[in-house]
């Protein structure tokens, strides 16, 4: 391979912001304010007074300002396995299967993203993919919506050029690669021309806002890109306190002191222009609500283990959160109640084998270990010849996603019944994708392997044992 997958996606990702900053300039705000939000966690972390100025880039690792994630809905099986094709000219590969339809959208999803330890250290850029389950869609709806995705194309025809010679020649010019970039972008560029008429858009919005968000358009326009945050409870205060339309509640699991998974927030979707063609096939304006600001902060990793607990816990406080019809103050409530179960220490965590961890052999540690064939990793740890920190959690909670998504969609009359009722279809996505879905946790078991294999050979010992 003649050119570099990292430093093509770091360099597309950031073309990608600095258009959505064009298109949605509130975008630009955000990533100001968690800008602004980090140098002042770090402050208060390292509690340094007056008026101190504390620059985030020098104190963060490199990777923290530039992470982005992006989403996008696509309707076809020829779109999803053409944006796999894409990605995987820039080192994406498709890791896990989310089934949104236990959250009420007739949809299905995977998260295109690099996979290696060394590659995530260089640009983790990840993107949330969904695609339209016919199936799910009543039968109006779905031969709207299959006419109207059949006349669209939503890649250049010198894109698709690029992806076939990167497949095939193993080869693309400095050149190449610029052009593939701007190319690319117009997969993701936001349009304000439908490609339906006003009254097929209200058909497709009655049964469900989101099918009228992928069909309508001729792109699979980005609907939001997400800086992370060390701090997403100050993000969520200084948001509100910008003036921002900011969701009620953050996503994810509750404020801890060593945070697991994933946590969202966003400011609500906007109210946008879009001109529709009438039956005189003349432009009449309308709207359209769909694209939004979102900023994470991404905890541990959890096994499987973990997340089943994680699971369990959660459940319980929907129950309750259901029960008791509790507000957003209430269900953070419940959420913090519940959750005390969940262990908040990291050796806690480790012993319990409830996330995965990262190892690493201690400075200036002296064993004389290299004459045992096997040493207990408890005993490294005991003795600090090891030490070890958690595995950045790299991936989405669907729950969350479908909190952000209700939250920018306002009252839907659509009954969800067929959505709610429907199993999830990993099968038939891997079909329509044209390639296995990578399982998540066997990517962070990997990774914690192969940081206990690097310690066992600087160790010199055969075996450490678990």
């Amino acid at each position: 391979m003649v050119w570099d997958q990292d430093a093509l996606r770091a360099r597309f990702c950031h073309a990608l912001s600095e258009m959505y900053k064009t298109e949605v300039p509130l975008y630009g705000d955000l990533v100001d304010l968690v800008w602004r939000a980090d140098a002042e966690a770090i402050k208060a972390g390292q509690q340094i007074g007056g008026d101190a100025t504390i620059n985030p880039d020098d104190v963060l690792p490199a990777r923290n300002r530039v992470e982005r994630h992006g989403a996008i809905r696509l309707g076809t099986q020829l779109e999803l396995a053409t944006i796999r094709r894409m990605f995987a000219v820039m080192g994406m590969f498709p890791v896990g299967y989310y089934d949104l339809s236990m959250a009420g959208f007739p949809m299905h999803a995977t998260a295109f993203r690099p996979k290696s330890r060394e590659a995530l250290a260089k640009h983790p850029f990840r993107v949330f993919t969904t695609v339209l389950r016919m199936e799910l869609l009543t039968e109006r709806t779905r031969q709207l919506a299959q006419r109207a995705l059949r006349q669209r194309d939503i890649f250049t025809d010198r894109l698709r050029a690029l992806i076939a010679q990167a497949e095939t020649s193993r080869h693309l010019s400095s050149e190449d690669c610029v052009e593939f970039i701007a190319e690319g972008l117009e997969t993701f560029r936001w349009h304000s021309e439908a490609t339906v008429t006003l009254e097929e858009y209200r058909v497709l919005k009655a049964e469900h806002p989101l099918i009228a968000d992928i069909v309508s358009f001729p792109s699979c326009h980005i609907n939001h890109l997400t800086p992370r945050t060390i701090n997403i409870d100050l993000v969520q205060k200084m948001m509100q306190e910008h003036g921002m339309p900011a969701k009620e509640r953050i996503e994810g699991p509750p404020l801890r002191a060593h945070p697991i998974l994933l946590r969202q927030t966003s400011f609500k979707a906007l109210e946008e222009t879009v001109y529709f063609r009438d039956a005189r096939n003349e432009y009449v304006r309308g709207s359209h609500t769909a694209r939004f600001g979102e900023v994470e902060q991404r905890g541990c990793a959890l096994t499987r283990k973990g997340r089943h607990l994680y699971d369990q816990i959660l459940a319980r406080v929907n129950r309750e959160a259901t029960a008791q019809s509790a507000d957003s103050v209430q269900y953070e409530e419940i959420l913090t109640k519940h959750f005390g179960e969940f262990p908040d220490s990291m050796e806690q965590l480790r012993d319990r084998k409830l996330a995965y961890f990262s190892y690493q052999v201690a400075p200036r540690s002296t064993t004389g270990l290299h004459e045992r064939t096997g040493v207990p990793l408890s005993q490294l740890l005991k003795e600090n010849v090891l030490e070890y920190e958690p595995i950045t959690y790299e991936d989405f909670l669907p729950l969350s996603a479908g909190g952000i998504f209700n939250s920018n969609l306002g009252n839907t009359t659509l009954s969800k019944q067929l959505i709610m009722e429907a199993d999830a279809d990993l099968d038939g996505f891997q079909r329509m994708l044209g390639a296995p879905v990578t399982d998540e946790f066997c990517l962070y078991e990997q990774i914690q392997q192969q940081s206990l294999d690097r310690c066992r050979k600087q160790l010199g010992i055969e075996v450490i044992e678990d």
